[in-house]
């Protein structure tokens, strides 16, 4: 006789380890509620990155009145310390304490630089601004007092990212590992995702004293969850805390070692070149909806949750793929060639003034940047030996950040000037165009810099094989 019963739930199982995303990824050692709670380090950096980068940019300009040059000063001086995250990494490697830990001092010490970042910056931005009583305050003291606020956030931010990747896989069987990051940057997503929802529900009737309650509010939230994530997340090592002080290893010791290991730079470039291809038009997807398509403020919103769901989308595909047998550096190559028919997509949006077009390619691009992300931080961390992962995982982010920023940045003075120049001749999309293809150029360099590194391994294969 059939038990139905027993039947239907290894279906029920089999189903889930198949199709949802990071459901195999927990283990005996490693339980899914451990992770899942090691996983708010990253849902509380997407939570600053939204606050910073979406929130506080349109108060800052519209509410405050503060010069739209002096709100774009400020938000790239959290990139500052983007290079310092290979050094992060390397002193977590190598960190000996009296109680045997090495990850979680540095997550604590990131953890309490974003709360005093996030303390002083309500009151800072409206010293910034002049507002109230603050008119008659120095300029000088919002000015300085601004850029520290921001600073401590990034500086935060970057060693709880960095530090939080090296725990994860140090907690995780080697085989384990790309699922464990995927699970990780899909962390980050979410929590950039509810957090906008939510900071938008909060400032929608905007005041400053709602400001410095959503602001320090976010302070406690980070405080919090950070502090649910750590518990009992390292084991103490008595051999670490116990061992003799001697000297440590030097950085440019070990970047030598980790440098010299085959490929290695040309990789560090590839993702340098890959990223500021993906990245390059980010800040300029929305204000490009609303001048050359007309979209509304409401669509164009809706275009980073499409960025953000294709995100999603290939890195749960990728950790999928390459969990299965795939190789890390073949999965960002397919995702290097999926970003360049997108931003080509998006510049026939411009040609067609279809916004459907416009949304597609950017579900796209989202999709392609998620599967070349995975696919390069797992290619350095397999590039590495086990003593300097976390060396590879701020080696990964620095590149990528910084090479995110410039790109950004560029990419913003090459529309400000096509813009100024073509004031009151052409179309709009003059300005927009020349940056999505730099973009395509930035692609292509990536790959030809990769086919090298390629070994065609068959993703349809892996596609169509079991887990």
């Amino acid at each position: 006789m059939i038990n139905y019963k027993s039947f239907a739930l290894r279906k029920i199982s089999t189903f889930g380890m198949r199709y949802l995303p990071f459901a195999d990824v927990a283990s005996d050692t490693l339980p899914l509620s451990r992770l899942l709670r090691l996983s708010l380090l990253q849902m509380t950096v997407g939570m600053a990155l939204v606050l910073m980068i979406g929130t506080l940019n349109r108060v800052m300009i519209v509410e405050l009145a503060v010069p739209a040059s002096l709100v774009a000063a400020m938000l790239a001086l959290p990139l500052v310390f983007a290079p310092f995250r290979a050094l992060i990494g390397f002193k977590s490697d190598n960190f000996k304490s009296a109680l045997g830990l090495r990850r979680l001092p540095y997550i604590f010490k990131g953890t309490m630089l974003q709360f005093g970042g996030f303390a002083i910056m309500p009151f800072a931005l409206l010293v910034l601004s002049g507002y109230g009583e603050a008119i008659d305050a120095p300029r000088w003291i919002g000015l300085s007092a601004a850029a520290l606020a921001f600073l401590l956030v990034g500086a935060g931010m970057h060693i709880v990212q960095t530090v939080g990747l090296a725990l994860a896989t140090d907690l995780a069987p080697e085989a384990d590992q790309p699922k464990v990051v995927g699970l990780m940057y899909v962390s980050l997503l979410l929590g950039m995702i509810v957090s906008a929802f939510i900071y938008g529900s909060l400032l929608e009737d905007y005041s400053p004293g709602r400001l410095i309650q959503v602001i320090q509010g976010s302070a406690v939230v980070t405080i919090v969850l950070n502090g649910v994530a750590m518990w009992k997340q390292e084991a103490r090592d008595r051999l670490r805390g116990n061992a003799p002080r001697g000297e440590s290893p030097r950085f440019a010791e070990a970047w030598a070692r980790l440098s010299a290991r085959p490929g290695m730079v040309r990789l560090l470039v590839i993702i340098a070149f890959g990223t500021a291809g993906f990245g390059m038009a980010d800040v300029l997807l929305e204000p490009f909806g609303g001048q050359v398509l007309a979209m509304s403020v409401a669509q164009t919103t809706r275009l980073t949750v499409f960025l953000a769901l294709g995100s999603l989308v290939g890195f749960s595909l990728a950790s999928g793929w390459i969990g299965r047998g795939a190789r890390p550096m073949d999965v960002a190559i397919y995702g290097a060639v999926v970003g360049v028919p997108a931003f080509v997509a998006v510049v026939l949006s411009a040609q067609t003034l279809s916004v459907s077009l416009l949304i597609g390619a950017t579900l796209l691009a989202g999709f392609g940047a998620g599967l070349f992300g995975h696919g390069t931080l797992t290619a350095t961390m397999r590039s590495a030996p086990r003593d300097q992962i976390g060396l590879s995982l701020g080696a990964w982010g620095a590149v990528q950040t910084t090479a995110a920023g410039v790109a950004i940045a560029v990419g913003g003075v090459m529309r400000d000037t096509a813009l100024a120049g073509a004031a009151g001749a052409g179309s709009p999309a003059a300005a927009y165009v020349p940056v999505f293809l730099l973009e395509v150029g930035l692609l292509v360099l990536a790959l030809l810099l990769a086919r090298p590194m390629w070994r065609k391994a068959p993703v349809s294969a892996v596609l169509t094989s079991e887990s």
